[in-house]
């Protein structure tokens, strides 16, 4: 009873860390657009739909997907 208690705990703290990850990956990435990527037209499109597909996940409540999907706009954009 008490590791289902502390994965809940667990479990339920992650979430709004992985909330407040989002915004800030966002603001990374549309400050690199920003500056101009030298990156192909193709790549910047799909940074481009990435981007606003984990804005969505974000406001869904998904932050993983979230997280997960700002993760490759950031790779393809080169930021660490």
């Amino acid at each position: 009873m008490k590791r289902l208690a502390i994965a809940v705990v667990l479990g339920l703290a992650a979430t709004p860390a992985l909330a407040f990850h989002c915004p800030a990956d966002m603001a990374k990435i549309d400050a690199a657009l920003a500056a101009g990527p030298t990156i192909s037209e193709a790549d910047l499109a799909k940074v481009k739909q990435l981007r606003a597909d984990g804005e969505q996940f974000h406001a869904a409540g998904q932050h993983q997907q979230s997280v997960d999907t700002l993760a490759e706009a950031m790779r393809i954009l080169g930021i660490n």
